[in-house]
């Protein structure tokens, strides 16, 4: 029965007389442009079911913004991270990558026009570590070197003496 339905609601098209174009101007959605021009959009790199509430929680945590981001889902393993303060928004897109539960989460800035279907995550940043290499290769240019082979070059840490 079910599946009738569904199968009768994906085969419904509306006639030339039907489509009605509705306009919107962006006054009447300002409240929300502006909402959406402090967020970013999130998406855990995962094929598996995971814990969102402890995500959520556990992100707020960590960048200790509890009260200060709005964290909804607007799809299906799709956040939306809406931030208070812009500062608060460039810092976490900087201070990444982030992971839950050994699953990076992907960030992108939201765009107008953005929806489910046409978000785009193409981007991630990593850490890269590389064990067992000569103590006379353990240098900031021999890391910028491997590095980017691999992918663009965010930053490279550098070691401290004592």
């Amino acid at each position: 029965m079910a599946n009738d339905v569904i199968n009768g609601l994906e085969n419904m098209k509306l006639t030339i007389k039907e489509e009605e174009v509705i306009e919107i101007s962006d006054e009447g959605r300002n409240d929300e442009i502006e909402s959406c021009a402090q967020s970013l959009i999130g998406k855990f790199l995962t094929c598996k079911p995971f814990n969102k509430r402890a995500a959520i929680t556990t992100l707020k945590k960590a960048w200790g913004l509890d009260d200060r981001v709005q964290i909804v889902e607007v799809g299906s393993n799709l956040l939306q991270f809406k931030y208070q303060k812009e500062f608060d928004m460039e810092r976490i897109l900087r201070s990444g990558p982030w992971i839950f539960d050994n699953q990076a989460l992907m960030l992108i800035r939201w765009q107008k026009g953005m929806t489910t279907r046409n978000v785009k995550f193409d981007l991630i940043s990593l850490w890269v570590q590389i064990w067992g290499a000569p103590f006379d290769m353990m240098s900031p240019t021999v890391a910028t070197a491997v590095g980017s082979k691999i992918g663009a070059m965010e930053d490279v840490e550098k070691k401290h003496k004592h």
